[in-house]
C-alpha cells in the first residue's frame, strides 16, 4: 500500500486564494485559519505556498504560474489567524495583469478580491498616498505579528464603531 503522501488527491489541497492587482504589485491573499508551517515561495514566475491548517492540520499546497514576472527578492509575506496575505512586486511596475496566472485556466481555489480591486489605469495619482502607506506596512513586514491587521485597511466607518462602551444612564 501507498503511504498517504504518495496518494496523488490524499491530503494535500490547495488553499482558497483571493488576489487584486496594484500598480507596482499583485496581492494574494491565502485563506487559511490558524496556519502553521507556513512556506511561501517566491521565484521571477511562480508562486508556492504550502501550510498546514485548522485544527485537523490540513496540509493546503498551491503552485501558480505567475501571469508576468516578479522580483522575488521585493516580494514579501505576512501571516495572520486567519489567513496569509503574500505582497508580489512586480518587475514591471505600471503594467496592468489582467489575470494572475499564465493560463487562461479557471482555477476553483482562486477568485478575484473584489473587495479590494481599483481599476488603476484610469486613475490619476491621487490614491497612491494610500496604496504608499500600505507599501510602507508591507515593507516593514519581517516574522512580528505586530502588525496592522489588513483586511479592514480601506474601511473608513471604523474610526466611528459602535464598539465603544457607553456610559451608563443615571
Amino acid at each position: 500500500l501507498p503511504c498517504k503522501d504518495q496518494l496523488s488527491n490524499g491530503y494535500r489541497h490547495p488553499a482558497t486564494a483571493k488576489w487584486y492587482d496594484r500598480r507596482d504589485s499583485v496581492f494574494i491573499e491565502f485563506c487559511v485559519a490558524d496556519s502553521k508551517d507556513v512556506k511561501v515561495n517566491f521565484d521571477k514566475t511562480k508562486c508556492g505556498f504550502s501550510c498546514l491548517g485548522g485544527t485537523d492540520n490540513v496540509k493546503h499546497e498551491n503552485e501558480i504560474d505567475l501571469f508576468d514576472a516578479i522580483d522575488e527578492n521585493e516580494s514579501k509575506h505576512k501571516r495572520t489567524d486567519r489567513s496569509v496575505l503574500c505582497y508580489l512586486r512586480k518587475a514591471q511596475p505600471g503594467k496592468a495583469w489582467p489575470r494572475l496566472t499564465k493560463e487562461k485556466a479557471k482555477l476553483s481555489w482562486l477568485s478575484v478580491d473584489f473587495n479590494n480591486w481599483k481599476d488603476w489605469e484610469d486613475d490619476s495619482d491621487e490614491e497612491m498616498g494610500n496604496f504608499d502607506q500600505f507599501s510602507d506596512m508591507m515593507n516593514n513586514m519581517g516574522g512580528e505579528d505586530d502588525l496592522p491587521d489588513l483586511d479592514g485597511a480601506d474601511d473608513d466607518e471604523s474610526a466611528d464603531s459602535d464598539d465603544e462602551k457607553m456610559p451608563d444612564l443615571e
